[in-house]
């Protein structure tokens, strides 16, 4: 089959590899009708996420048909699924209780004693995202394999696209728990930090909440002008003092709860940045946290902090004294996709979700490097990229 493949910082390449082949009763074989590339795709693409090896088949964001599976699968040919990036047995303590990124037993890598020295716990699963989470082969492919497929994949109903679908895998559902882990109540100024396709779900699923006001923040003019249609109102941290604009918008208050959407890889012009820019470029691995350090500044005495951005190790000069003296709370975390999928499918099919108005570009897997050049360096126009094995 034909895959997208890691080959090194900034190169990947379409490569013809070895069809995947079912090795556990409950695994089954999904040909992939739709993939998309995921902003946190770009870590790896920019190599500051460990472990990653030549030749690694990239992609967590995929849906597709099944035709083959395990004894114990409980999935059937033909059926259109949706897969959860995490992947989750449905059976350990974490997963008893719906914390299925923390999944005990999805993650045989030998590289779980690195993600236990960063994090304190070795990762659960994940498609196409390093051998810390296991080393699986991606769904950036033409044929991918699903294990647990008894307890990940949503079937979707056929009146519904690919399109309108997709984004269950991991944005969407990401977006939801971003806003669920804010706390929002229908009184509430919520900010967002980053308007890429998890903070733009974030602001659209702070709306359907009930957030009495929304406001994004980014410096891109388009990403802006998505929020503004979903009804945020929108901060430029390039042309404003996002705090001071805070204050000003929330009635000298400020927020009632910040979404750092943009994680380990933000912009920002303060002195400590551009020195985390510099020991990421050297490889000695602090994360660039501004965007999150900023929004902790910004929420009110009491408010909440989420952060569905993706972090990756360490970061510098992190304001502990402000998250205790202001009293935040600070809630963060993999998304426990599978808990969200059924309500978020059937919000999309009663039309109370839009789920396909960041699609900028179509390719082909064949275009998939160009679609990562583009996703990376044009981030403006190219605002979520969706792949198409065999298109």
């Amino acid at each position: 089959m034909r895959a997208l493949t890691w080959q090194g910082t900034k190169k990947v390449s379409v490569e013809t590899v070895a069809d995947p082949e079912i090795v556990n009763p409950r695994d089954a074989i999904i040909r992939v009708t739709a993939t998309a590339i995921c902003g946190s795709d770009l870590h790896l693409y920019d190599g500051v996420i460990p472990s990653m090896q030549a030749g690694d088949i990239l992609g967590h964001e995929f849906m597709g048909e099944v035709v083959e599976t395990g004894s114990d699968s409980t999935l059937t040919k033909g059926q259109r699924v949706v897969v959860p990036f995490t992947i989750s047995c449905g059976g350990c303590f974490h997963c008893r209780i719906t914390q299925f990124s923390a999944c005990e037993n999805s993650n045989p890598s030998e590289k779980q004693d690195m993600s236990e020295q960063l994090y304190g716990h070795p990762m659960a699963g994940i498609f196409g995202y390093s051998h810390m989470t296991g080393g699986f082969a991606g769904g950036q492919a033409e044929y991918v394999r699903v294990p647990f497929s008894d307890v990940g994949p949503i079937a979707v109903p056929d009146h519904l696209d690919d399109e309108q679908v997709l984004f269950l895998s991991d944005i969407l559902p990401t977006g939801w728990m971003a806003a669920d882990n804010a706390g929002i109540g229908p009184d509430d100024t919520v900010a967002v930090w980053g308007c890429g396709p998890v903070g733009l779900f974030a602001v659209q699923s702070a709306l359907a909440m009930g957030a009495a006001q929304v406001i994004a923040i980014d410096h891109y003019p388009h990403r802006l002008e998505l929020a503004r249609q979903l009804g945020a109102e929108t901060v430029n941290f390039h042309t404003s003092d996002v705090r001071e604009a805070l204050m000003e918008m929330s009635g000298g208050i400020g927020v009632d709860a910040v979404i750092d959407a943009v994680g380990m890889e933000a912009h920002g012009f303060a002195i400590d940045n551009m020195l985390d820019i510099a020991k990421q470029t050297i490889g000695i691995g602090a994360d660039r946290a501004s965007a999150l350090k900023q929004a902790i500044l910004a929420v009110r005495p009491g408010g909440r902090v989420s952060v569905p951005g993706v972090y990756g190790g360490m970061t510098d000069k992190f304001p502990l004294g402000a998250l205790m003296e202001k009293g935040l709370q600070l809630r963060t975390g993999q998304t426990h996709v599978q808990r969200y999928m059924k309500d978020l499918l059937g919000m999309i099919e009663e039309g109370k979700l839009d789920t396909t108005f960041l699609i900028s570009h179509r390719l082909p897997l064949e275009q998939a490097a160009e679609g990562y050049r583009q996703f990376r360096n044009a981030q403006d126009s190219w605002t979520k990229v969706v792949l198409k094995p065999g298109g």
